[in-house]
């Protein structure tokens, strides 16, 4: 008796493409700049270099890639959550600041591949393009959420609670018992009140 041939489907580019994103992502998360290379990345996707080199230019362009993706995924997140919040303009605006302190954003993984990428825009015009449009997006969609909230000079606001957002997320990445998740969504909470 012969043995059923197994058929062999190959990925889409896409799938591909998404899953290099998606193993240099955990590749910095783990290893940091330092231990992120071609041969990581495609040990960690169990694919090899040459398809690396197939789909992007080289390990620059596929880490420009990973961000730019992130970025996406994060921009996605916080629009959940404010389409979970209902129709409320505080509540769409406390959602969207406060989606920073529950998963999948606390994933400590996002931590490494995050601080990578912030590394890499100081010296890199292509990381530091990507990171600007990201926080420009952000601010943008926050000053909109604080118009609708009746804020003078939301421009400003937008700015200054995205900060304070970034830090406490980089306080609780690093040391997620330091004051804890809900205390910090509870800081967001009394910001908002005291300046919208």
């Amino acid at each position: 008796m012969t043995a059923a041939r197994q058929a062999f489907t190959r990925e889409s580019a896409d799938a591909r493409r998404a899953d290099l994103i998606e193993a240099t992502a955990a590749v910095l998360a783990e290893h940091g700049l330092a231990g992120t290379n071609v041969r990581a990345i495609c040990a960690k996707a169990g694919v090899s270099s040459g398809l690396l080199r197939h789909y992007f230019a080289g390990i620059d362009d596929l880490v420009a890639a990973t961000y730019a993706a992130t970025s996406d995924r994060m921009d996605a997140i916080f629009a959940g959550a404010v389409e979970a919040a209902g129709s409320e303009p505080r509540a769409r605006l406390l959602a969207y600041l406060t989606a920073s302190f529950r998963p999948p954003v606390t994933d400590p993984e996002l931590l490494g591949a995050w601080t990578a990428f912030w590394a890499l825009s100081r010296n890199d015009a292509r990381m530091a393009g990507i990171h600007a449009e990201s926080y420009a997006g952000y601010r943008e969609r926050l000053g909109e959420l604080l118009t609708a909230c009746g804020a003078a000079d939301a421009g400003r606001l937008a700015i200054m609670l995205t900060a304070m957002v970034d830090g406490l997320w980089l306080e609780l990445s690093l040391d997620p018992g330091s004051f804890g998740a809900e205390a910090a969504v509870a800081m967001i909470e009394r910001a908002v009140a005291a300046l919208v």
